[in-house]
């Protein structure tokens, strides 16, 4: 798979923003939770709807709090009833806030959607939640398996090997050779003696 290098000419990053399809502009409008959602759902931030009761946390009009009345996908401007201004010529009309200048304090869960949405969330970071676990556990087990001295094994004494009975025999046969050899080494030198001074007789 190749790698895609991250974007960041502003002229493109525009582009991309204003030419981005639907299901991009649905995400791009997310905004944070009030802490209450947060622990409550376990998600930071959720893609904002009409419906939902938000707070301005940045501008002019920081801490005003409303329902959302209307979104602007094309222009990516959230509208908040009861927040509006004057014109000119007398008429009202509603400011256009950016979604990442609101907070949420209440979510809209009339639409079952949204719901499953919440809930498939829920079940994904339980089940990551899970594996992270096992996976310290490993290696908690790892580091405790290599902190432990390994385990010198004790010395055997080698046992002599037990000599063979044949072997014995031919030992015991080969110095009763050597005794019978002596004699008749000691009688073959005394006939030697015996011509030698026969021959110096004569």
């Amino acid at each position: 798979m190749q790698a895609v290098k991250p974007i960041t000419k502003p002229t493109k990053q525009r582009r991309m923003l204003y030419q981005a399809p639907d299901h991009i502009r649905h995400k791009l409008f997310a905004a944070p939770l009030a802490p209450e959602l947060k622990t409550a759902h376990r998600i930071k931030a959720f893609p904002v709807r009409s419906g939902d009761t938000v707070r301005i946390m940045r501008g002019d009009h920081k801490g005003f709090e409303g329902k959302i009345t209307r979104i602007d996908r094309e222009k990516y401007r959230i509208y908040v009833e009861g927040l509006t201004r004057e014109k000119v010529d007398g008429t009202t009309i509603f400011v256009p806030v950016h979604p990442s200048k609101v907070m949420i304090t209440t979510l809209n869960l009339d639409d079952k959607w949204r719901k499953k949405i919440l809930e498939g969330k829920k079940v994904a970071l339980k089940k990551a939640e899970e594996v992270a676990e096992i996976k310290e556990e490993a290696i908690e087990e790892r580091v405790a398996v290599e902190e432990k001295p390994p385990r010198k094994k004790p010395k055997r004494r080698k046992k002599k090997a037990a000599k063979k009975p044949a072997e014995k025999k031919m030992k015991e046969k080969a110095e009763e050779a050597k005794k019978e050899e002596k004699p008749k080494i000691k009688k073959a030198r005394a006939k030697r003696k015996t011509t030698k001074k026969a021959e110096k007789g004569t």
